[in-house]
């Protein structure tokens, strides 16, 4: 299967990129969506997470507070690293799983930290969604609420965009108008098939 890993910045539109090659009828792996999963109520990594944390980190639900977990670990890049080392490993196997059973000419894995993390390892070719830091932080607060401190925190833990350019095969500017995008999608798609196709031969 050839795989295209799909990244970039918080608030950069990689869901909006990720639906746009749906329309083209390419399936896709999120390693948002999975890490979620790995941290569902009942999970072994949940109960890991409330013995670590206190319980104080669940919601009544049972469920994670998530947000409340981001404040804590970016504020202290030990408690970021003994998440990373508990989380990771379990979503890479999840993306693998889902890699294996996608359906489509090619797939697409799309991850916030592809680079960040071994899951590049996954991937043929890396394509960034990039826009400016000051649409990541609009967009980001326009969609999750918060506070500009922690977006830009948020930002700083993340890759450099210059460094995460230069790592790029393909890079696809997200501020540009909808219909221009759509079609730099299309371009980039009708590409992949191609190599796809080469790949299986």
């Amino acid at each position: 299967m050839f795989v295209v890993g799909l990244t970039g910045g918080i608030g950069s539109g990689k869901s909006t990129v990720a639906r746009l090659f749906a329309d083209q009828g390419i399936s896709s792996v999120d390693a948002d969506e999975l890490s979620r999963e790995v941290v569902a109520p009942g999970s072994p990594a949940l109960r890991a997470i409330a013995e670590h944390f206190g319980t104080e980190i669940l919601l009544d639900s049972g469920a994670l507070d998530r947000s409340q977990l981001r404040h804590l670990v970016f504020d202290e890049p030990e408690e970021r690293k003994w998440l990373e080392n508990l989380l990771h490993p379990l979503i890479a196997d999840l993306i693998q799983l889902g890699l294996q059973q996608c359906s489509s000419k090619y797939c697409l894995l799309v991850s916030p930290l592809l680079l960040e993390t071994d899951q590049h390892k996954f991937v043929d070719r890396i394509l960034v969604v990039d826009v400016n830091e000051e649409t990541q932080i609009g967009r980001t607060l326009e969609r999750d609420g918060g506070n500009t401190t922690t977006t830009r925190a948020i930002i700083t833990t993340q890759m450099k965009r210059e460094t995460r350019l230069q790592k790029a095969d393909d890079v696809l500017n997200n501020e540009q108008s909808p219909v221009t995008l759509r079609e730099a999608v299309e371009h980039l798609h009708n590409r992949y098939l191609q190599m796809a196709e080469k790949a299986n031969e």
